[in-house]
């Protein structure tokens, strides 16, 4: 794994062992960032959050595109984050949160934080990803014109699209991973 383009191309990302994380793939990676540059201005994102981060990737690849800031929200991972955030040199660009994302999110939202750009990227198969786009909708968390990127096993459906969400690209990679890609009305 690496950040594909910008001020950390090339970076080689730290990533966790065993299974218990799946980080998103270069080729998924590439081919969402690639679709993103046709929808935004990366040095026009304030804001990314990045939930389920892993490794911070996702965010970090924002990063070093232009976006200004970023937040990492993961349970288990955020000392691998953490260095690959300090390796990348966005440690001053960054804030990185240990915890339960349902958790979190409420918190942020309490302290008046909105995205410009969320990236969601849980375990498959859990009801995550939907729990995510909920979540966030409930919350107030995307900026109107926001965009909200969830990945989710390739048998997974998000069913249940909030009123003031609209989805704009459906992307499917194989037969294990799809993206969904929203907007905030």
């Amino acid at each position: 794994m690496r950040i594909i383009t910008g001020r950390a191309r090339g970076l080689k990302l730290k990533t966790p062992t065993g299974l218990n994380t799946r980080p998103t793939s270069d080729r998924v990676k590439e081919s969402v960032f690639n679709i993103l540059n046709g929808l935004i201005t990366f040095g026009e994102i304030n804001a990314v959050l990045d939930i389920f981060a892993g490794t911070g990737a996702l965010g970090l690849e924002a990063l070093s595109r232009g976006a200004h800031f970023a937040t990492f929200i993961d349970a288990i991972t955020t000392e691998i984050i953490r260095d690959n955030v300090t390796r990348a040199k966005f440690l001053d660009e960054s804030k990185i949160i240990r915890g339960d994302v349902t958790k979190i999110l409420p918190r942020l939202a309490k302290q008046n934080q909105s995205f410009d750009l969320i990236f969601s990227d849980p375990p498959y198969a859990q009801g995550l990803a939907q729990i995510s786009i909920n979540l966030t909708a409930e919350l107030n968390l995307l900026n109107v014109n926001g965009l909200m990127i969830v990945e989710h096993g390739a048998n997974e459906f998000l069913t249940d699209i909030p009123e003031n969400f609209t989805l704009i690209r459906q992307i499917n990679y194989g037969h294990t991973t799809a993206a969904d890609i929203f907007t905030r009305k």
